[in-house]
């Protein structure tokens, strides 16, 4: 970095300590990884904002490295943070540090500097795109309740008498041939739609069949991510056929009540970066499953596009960055198989020109689209046609009959 901006961390930017970490542990802030060494003791020139630390223990006979965790946190300027390893589990220590050993800390803060490696400055400018929109206080709302994201979470059984052993299925008939149907996610089914009424719409799918007959296994206790849930009904209590067909369509109603659980709709953008960085980073299938989820809401949406332009506007800046960043092995998969990723963005860029979105906002999607094009070769021509399988299916569904 150059000398002004040295200077300025040097005096302002925060410092991370962390004490008795053993040597080969591989430790990390933000995008960047190293394995320690035997007089690491942590971070400094740390620029103000929030930064990802995570950790995994490396097993010395075996060279195991145990699954990745973590925590968000916003530094202030010239925030000195002090954490402890415990040996015993190797994992961060729950103990607070007292104020009396943060103070000798920092009264030796010269002795201590040695051992302090810089903030790899280089990543710094992307780090700031990936989490633009996630506040220090979204961070806090979405992170675990113990403040540890872990990718792999400690799950505990429930008794087994306190799960249902079945689900009684309603018996769909298919009116129109359909490829996939039983495509792999929630947010495809429910392009199924036509019911006669809002109790019918209320369908017990595969999935759920199969997941009612799994054990019932939750998160430790304080360990679970909370990501803000996706709500299952797609349109308004009462709404008519025509309206619940118009509110699969279109799931601007669903966000729309995304959004209301937000202090502001920029938060929408902010937890889709923070299911991705704890994904990208943290290594959460479960954060990339909400991320995903949260891509196919977003770009199924018509209406909210004109009222919520701005959270498009950073939804395509979002978007653009992470699948630059996105894994080759993540990536090559929805390249190969043209994934709901592609075929929701297929769906969005069709819905942009249909809609009639103009100013910036098109040129940001026309740019995002020959972008996509030229680096992963996906073709996006044609969008005024429907492919075969995107186009509704009717759906007739029956109420089961009475034992």
């Amino acid at each position: 970095m150059d000398q002004e901006t040295a200077k300025k961390l040097l005096i302002e930017g925060g410092t991370f300590v962390f004490l008795g970490v053993p040597e080969e542990t591989q430790f990390g802030i933000d995008m960047q990884c190293w394995n320690t060494e035997e007089d690491f003791r942590g971070i400094k020139m740390i620029p103000p904002g929030l930064h990802y630390i995570h950790y995994s223990a490396v097993s010395k006979g075996t060279g195991d490295v145990s699954p990745r965790s973590g925590f968000m946190h916003y530094f202030q300027k010239k925030e000195f943070l002090v954490k402890l390893w415990d040996k015993n589990i190797e994992d961060i220590s729950k103990d607070e540090v007292s104020e009396e050993s943060i103070q000798r800390l920092k009264d030796n803060l010269l002795n201590l500097d040695r051992h302090l490696a810089p903030y790899p400055y280089e990543i710094w400018q992307k780090w700031k795109l990936l989490s633009s929109q996630v506040t220090e206080d979204l961070a806090k709302r979405l992170s675990p309740e113990n403040g540890l994201i872990r990718a792999s979470v400690e799950l505990l059984s429930t008794p087994d008498a306190d799960r249902p052993r079945g689900v009684k299925s309603p018996r769909i008939e298919i009116t129109e041939p359909i490829e996939d149907i039983n495509e792999s996610t929630e947010a495809e089914d429910d392009k199924m739609a036509g019911q006669s009424d809002a109790k019918k719409a209320k369908r017990v799918t595969a999935a759920e069949r199969e997941e009612a007959m799994l054990p019932n296994l939750k998160p430790a206790p304080g360990a679970a991510m909370r990501f803000t849930e996706i709500p299952r009904d797609k349109y308004p209590p009462g709404s008519s056929p025509e309206e619940i067909t118009k509110h699969y369509l279109d799931q601007s109603y669903t966000l729309e009540l995304m959004i209301a659980q937000h202090d502001e709709p920029l938060h929408i953008i902010g937890e889709l970066q923070f299911a991705y960085l704890c994904f990208l980073i943290g290594h959460s299938l479960e954060a990339f499953e909400h991320w995903k989820n949260l891509v196919i809401l977003l770009c199924s949406c018509d209406d909210a596009i004109h009222k919520y332009r701005t959270v498009f506007f950073h939804f395509i800046r979002t978007i653009e960055i992470q699948i630059e960043e996105m894994p080759e092995d993540f990536l090559a998969d929805i390249v190969m198989n043209k994934n709901l990723v592609y075929k929701k963005l297929r769906e969005f860029f069709r819905t942009a020109y249909v809609s009639k979105v103009d100013g910036r906002l098109l040129t940001m999607i026309e740019r995002f689209k020959e972008n996509l094009t030229d680096k992963l070769q996906w073709d996006f021509t044609g969008l005024d046609n429907d492919e075969e399988d995107e186009r509704p299916v009717i759906v007739k569904i029956d109420e089961p009959e009475d034992d």
